[in-house]
């Protein structure tokens, strides 16, 4: 990781930063547009946009987000930077999983599934190690349940599994 992205990461927990980069997240949208998905939070992270379906509107919505791996699957949480009320885009996914992730470049179709349980407690492991702000986020939530979710390839776009030997 680069220093930049190495201060990030230790300024993350403070509310000025949540503050300051909610401001931000309609310019990171653009560049995300922009460069087809290259760049997200201005390559400090691994980020990815997510397209959802907005469950009032039925119009294609929009946000960068931060992820993890998780094999093949893309893991992301619905923090919403601490705040009282869950993020639009995990609300679009809890009315309807589909949606679609840009990622370095490649458009791919996803269902989401929430996360619970034993493997809930798995991919909070993976965020927080990624993101340790994210245990603050929970705390400044005032117990608002955290959610996360599994975004798993479907169909035409979805990773192949590993390159052939040789």
């Amino acid at each position: 990781m680069s220093v930049l992205g190495n201060l990030t990461r230790r300024v993350g927990h403070y509310r000025w930063f949540g503050t300051a980069a909610r401001l931000l997240v309609p310019a990171d949208r653009v560049i995300g547009r922009l460069t087809r998905g290259r760049v997200v939070a201005l390559g400090l992270m691994p980020s990815l946009v997510i397209t959802t379906t907005g469950r009032r509107s039925g119009k294609p919505r929009s946000n960068p987000l931060l992820y993890v791996p998780d094999g093949d699957a893309y893991v992301v949480i619905g923090s919403n930077w601490g705040q009282a009320h869950h993020p639009g885009w995990a609300m679009n996914l809890l009315a309807d999983p589909a949606a679609e992730v840009d990622v370095k470049g490649r458009r791919i179709p996803v269902r989401a599934e929430p996360a619970s349980g034993a493997e809930r407690d798995r991919l909070w492991q993976l965020l927080v190690t990624e993101w340790p702000a994210y245990r603050t986020y929970v705390q400044r939530a005032g117990g608002r349940d955290i959610r996360i979710f599994r975004l798993v390839p479907t169909g035409r776009g979805a990773p192949a599994g590993p390159p052939p030997a040789g």
